[in-house]
């Protein structure tokens, strides 16, 4: 049997290097909307946090996200996060 690759991908907040399953993809779009990506597959920049609430509080105290997506990100986007990573 092949062992299949698990694909890994690093927090933008932690540095830790975690399967993708364990993260979360948050996207600026082409047109400069910000947006998270449960399925992994949208076009645009993406950045990776990990699904927990106090990683998204220490990325929204330092602002690294809207470093990493080179754009302002608004509350509302903060709160999507926090509502997917609470499922």
């Amino acid at each position: 049997m092949k062992v299949r690759k698990i694909p890994l991908r690093t927090c933008v907040v932690t540095k830790e290097t975690l399967p993708k399953q364990e993260l979360l993809r948050i996207v600026r779009t082409k047109e400069g909307e910000v947006k998270v990506d449960e399925t992994g597959k949208l076009n645009g920049r993406g950045a990776y946090i990990k699904k927990e609430a106090e990683v998204l509080e220490k990325a929204k105290k330092t602002n690294i996200l809207e470093k990493k997506l080179e754009c302002k990100i608004e509350d509302i986007v903060y709160e999507e996060i926090k509502k997917c990573i609470e499922k």
